[in-house]
């Protein structure tokens, strides 16, 4: 029977059966993931950007084919990962923006739109190479066109070879790619594209038996819990994603500025007034300074390439309100994901879109004050599926439930993700406390515990774990109304620096006060030592707002004073800290020291 137009109950349909298919396809899709880089992620990355178009595919509430492909360009955009994800995303944009409002979607339509969206697809890459999922997309749309030239009317029988088309030009992609060649296989985006047709086309050709699952309840793609593949490092260090919205999007300025940083695989897809980027890069907040140029910047992400080479037992997560020494995240593969703040009605990502410098700039000169919020439950979720991938189990280490909801979105992001794989740890602390015991729960799983000893180990150092600082300018805990505004003028007059202290609850606590201007840094560095035994061992680490040398002297002076230092750092605070107590406060984390027994 001839079908001269795809319904829009067919369209719909045909998608999810695609769609299903590719995801039921990942794992094969990651292992042949070679170019451009092999990091196996390719099946992960369609998998998720597919998947969110199967949540906003749920349910039959559209009326024209065009309702239908508006969804999928922007469920697609909106969750686009990885390269071929964004250039998937980007394909559907032009497929939907060539498609008139109430336009039937015969053969001559469906060649047409779909060769616009083969165009736009085209245009996403900064250097586009043949092999890759465009050379497919472009060889279905080809296709597509002259069945529709020749006189074809018959949208099963134009698909089905235009289908065939794209297979040949997937077989031929190891022809183009030496990487492809020399690897033995064809190229993973391309390969997934023709997943995606092939499954529409069973659906086509075969009906209502071909869709695997009911759209109900959650959907397959939220319980991805592991994939193979390969860890080998990129040429850029970190890969970076956001959306930019503007009245009009001037896609090839931004593309322009783009390409004068030092970047690769960079990547844009969208419409007029909304565009998803993609690169990879060695600077994120170079980046998504240059993206805000031209628009709103939300949804900023950032995936750091450098993976664990090896396969240990469990990996340790935490977020920014942990204050780490770089070295040691390096060191012990600790992975974090990024508090948000607010300042001036702008949102930033805290060590990503936003320096140190500029942070505390802002708290200094903006007429608001940053404001501070938890990563939401995506940022955790991604992270928890993208370690599942190389890791038996996740241990996140949270900033204290008492101070943030972040423990709770990481809670939240555990059920959707592998809830018994993942573990999210209150470690009652922020700051250096925190990152403390991010350090011993990562030393740990350096050297092959499991999660529940991990787990366990984490329970004990929690309560040999303190944070003290001391806040010299209290104006702006006043400015944040944490502090009553009566108390300002008074603690100028009297000329003290407020002391205080973590406490059980994993709140922080008034412990008294430092009077006098004079050796602050000293004073409080000895008052603190004097409360320690000094035949114990201890780990501490010294943090700052802003003021690197009396950060210097505090711990000089620690050395000095206690005679049981295991190791001490120095770094500046980040903002769980920093956005309350303002620039000038000084920090001590103290950890009753006690090694991770393998």
């Amino acid at each position: 029977m001839s079908t001269p137009q795809l319904s829009v109950y067919g369209l719909r349909r045909a998608l999810i059966a695609g769609i299903q298919r590719v995801i039921a396809d990942r794992d094969e899709l990651n292992r042949i993931n070679v170019f451009p880089v092999a990091d196996g992620d390719t099946g992960t990355n369609l998998a998720f950007t597919l998947g969110a178009v199967l949540q906003g595919l749920r349910l039959p509430r559209f009326t024209s084919a065009g309702d239908v492909l508006r969804c999928v360009a922007a469920e697609a955009n909106d969750g686009a990962r990885g390269n071929s994800g964004v250039i998937l995303a980007h394909y559907f944009s032009g497929v939907a923006e060539a498609l008139a409002p109430g336009e039937p979607l015969t053969l001559a339509v469906l060649a047409r739109v779909t060769n616009a969206g083969s165009a736009r697809a085209q245009t996403a890459m900064a250097e586009p190479r043949e092999g890759t999922i465009l050379s497919v997309i472009r060889a279905f749309g080809e296709e597509l066109q002259a069945h529709a030239t020749a006189g074809g009317q018959d949208v099963r029988a134009g698909f089905t070879s235009a289908l065939e088309r794209a297979r040949e030009a997937l077989r031929q992609t190891p022809k183009q790619l030496k990487a492809l060649r020399s690897a033995g296989v064809v190229d993973a985006g391309g390969r997934g594209f023709v997943e995606l047709l092939e499954g529409m086309a069973d659906y086509l050709t075969r009906g209502r038996g071909v869709v695997l699952a009911e759209l109900s309840g959650e959907l397959a793609v939220a319980g991805v819990d592991a994939f193979s593949g390969s860890t080998e490092a990129a040429s850029h260090r970190y890969c970076v994603q956001c959306v930019v919205s503007a009245g009009v999007v001037d896609r090839a300025a931004l593309k322009t500025a783009l390409r004068e940083l030092p970047l690769s695989q960079g990547v844009m897809a969208g419409s007029r007034d909304r565009v998803r980027l993609h690169a990879h890069l060695d600077e994120p907040a170079r980046f998504f300074a240059t993206a805000a140029r031209f628009g709103v910047v939300s949804g900023e992400k950032t995936d750091d390439h450098l993976a664990p080479a090896a396969r240990r037992p469990v990996a340790i997560v935490t977020d920014s309100g942990a204050d780490l020494p770089a070295e040691e995240v390096e060191r012990l593969d600790i992975h974090v994901v990024p508090q948000r703040l607010s300042i001036g009605g702008r949102d930033f990502v805290d060590g990503v879109s936003i320096t140190a410098d500029e942070f505390y700039d802002a708290m200094r000169n903006s007429p608001s004050l940053p404001r501070t919020s938890q990563p939401p439950p995506a940022d955790f979720r991604r992270m928890f599926e993208h370690l599942l991938a190389h890791h038996e189990g996740v241990i996140d280490v949270s900033l204290t439930r008492a101070l943030s909801g972040t423990l709770q979105s990481a809670t939240n992001a555990a059920g959707r993700t592998a809830a018994q794989r993942v573990s999210v740890f209150d470690s009652g602390q922020a700051a250096c406390g925190q990152g403390l015991l991010t350090i011993w729960a990562a030393e740990a799983a350096q050297a092959g515990l499991d999660a529940p000893r991990i787990l366990a180990g984490l329970a004990r150092m929690r309560d040999r774990t303190f944070l003290y600082g001391v806040i010299r300018d209290i104006r702006y805990a006043v400015r944040g109304g944490r502090v009553p505004k009566v108390a300002l003028p008074a603690t100028r007059l009297l000329r003290v620096s407020l002391m205080l202290c973590s406490r059980p609850s994993g709140r922080l606590g008034l412990k008294g006060g430092l009077w006098g201007r004079k050796d602050v840094p000293e004073r409080f560095a000895r008052k603190i030592a004097h409360s320690l035994d000094p035949a114990r061992r201890y780990r501490l680490m010294v943090g700052h707002c802003d003021c690197a040398a009396d950060a210097e002297r505090v711990k000089l002076a620690l050395q000095a004073a206690v005679p049981g230092i295991d190791r001490i750092w120095l770094l500046e605070t980040g903002i769980a800290v920093g956005a309350h107590a303002g620039p000038g406060s000084l920090i001590i984390g103290v950890q009753d020291y006690e090694p991770p027994q393998p």
